[in-house]
């Protein structure tokens, strides 16, 4: 989610806007740290961090903060169970900051970073009430910096081999989520004309050479209209060893090409490793748009059990960011 853009476009047409992060968490929490949202004047917002009375809670303090014009950060202290009679049990601290027109230009490296894909983190600091924000590699000084961010959006990459009714709907199901798709298919009038923005369709020429480009970290789906091609593809990604190899089809299917994958001398574990049927478990559905369901809920799973970043906290709080409100 790109928050520093949609602070920017917000600023330059409305003129101020608000910027709430989940700034320290302990014990359950609805979102976790670094999960924000932005505010506009008129209370509309973009993003979450987890709803519920806290969400709206933060959002009236982040209007009124904004009614009052551009002043000093301010850190909301809140445990869900006591002060908002919510069940998560935790404890978060929120961190509400104002902004208008006269920070855009701080903002433009922010917003630069972010259209450039991946994470990125920065260093931050108080000054004179307001955050500091320096890319780390900038900064140089541990004593310089109260806490660190994580920006920006770890987007994993896909293989996508098929543009039929399932590769269709898995498209649109992995719109909204941090997937950076490669959609491939031999043939040319297999796209729709309208594909979302982090999908790109791509004609398949050589599909060994697509396997052998891809990043190491990249979940392969092979669900082309062509079993001899499906085979070749699959063959490929588990000779690699993505951390997802899926191939659409039955147990009879996945059976046969197992047999031709030991003749091409695939190993047990390699194997083992493929997910065939596509899926979760327990889902019969065959609808395309109940399968691509299943398959985004399993590359979900796999993908959060990868290891992602978070922000380190150097300090509990920043010592001058008041718990009440903020004046000047």
């Amino acid at each position: 989610m790109r928050i520093w853009r949609h602070l920017a476009d917000l600023l330059r047409a409305h003129g101020a806007a608000a910027l709430v992060s989940v700034h320290d968490v302990k014990g359950s929490a609805p979102r976790e740290t670094d999960a924000r949202m932005v505010v506009r004047p008129d209370g509309a917002f973009y993003g979450t961090i987890g709803g519920g009375q806290l969400e709206m809670k933060m959002l009236a303090i982040a209007g009124d903060m904004l009614k009052e014009g551009r002043q000093p950060a301010r850190i909301v202290d809140q445990a869900l169970g006591p002060d908002l009679g919510q069940c998560c049990g935790g404890r978060v601290k929120i961190l509400i900051e104002t902004f208008d027109r006269q920070d855009l230009e701080d903002l433009e490296p922010l917003v630069a970073a972010e259209a450039g894909g991946g994470l990125f983190e920065v260093e931050c600091r108080l000054d004179e009430g307001r955050v500091r924000r320096e890319f780390s590699s900038s900064v140089g000084d541990d004593s310089w910096t109260q806490w660190r961010e994580i920006h920006g959006e770890a987007r994993t990459p896909v293989l996508l081999f098929g543009a039929g009714h399932v590769g269709r709907a898995l498209v649109l199901a992995l719109a909204p989520l941090p997937f950076s798709v490669r959609w491939l298919d031999p043939r040319e009038d297999a796209f729709p004309s309208h594909i979302p923005a982090n999908a790109k369709p791509v004609l398949l020429k050589d599909p060994e050479a697509e396997i052998a480009g891809a990043p190491p970290d990249a979940f392969i789906l092979v669900m082309t209209h062509d079993h001899p091609l499906d085979m070749a593809i699959t063959a490929a990604a588990l000779s690699r060893g993505f951390p997802y190899v899926g191939l659409i089809g039955s147990a009879t299917k996945r059976a046969r090409f197992e047999k031709r994958f030991r003749e091409l001398g695939l190993g047990e574990e390699r194997l083992g490793s493929l997910a065939c049927p596509i899926g979760l478990p327990g889902i019969a559905g065959k609808e395309p748009a109940v399968i691509a369901a299943s398959v985004t809920a399993q590359l979900l799973q796999v993908r959060d059990s990868q290891c992602h970043p978070r922000r380190l906290a150097l300090q509990d709080d920043p010592k001058s960011l008041a718990s009440g409100p903020a004046r000047r």
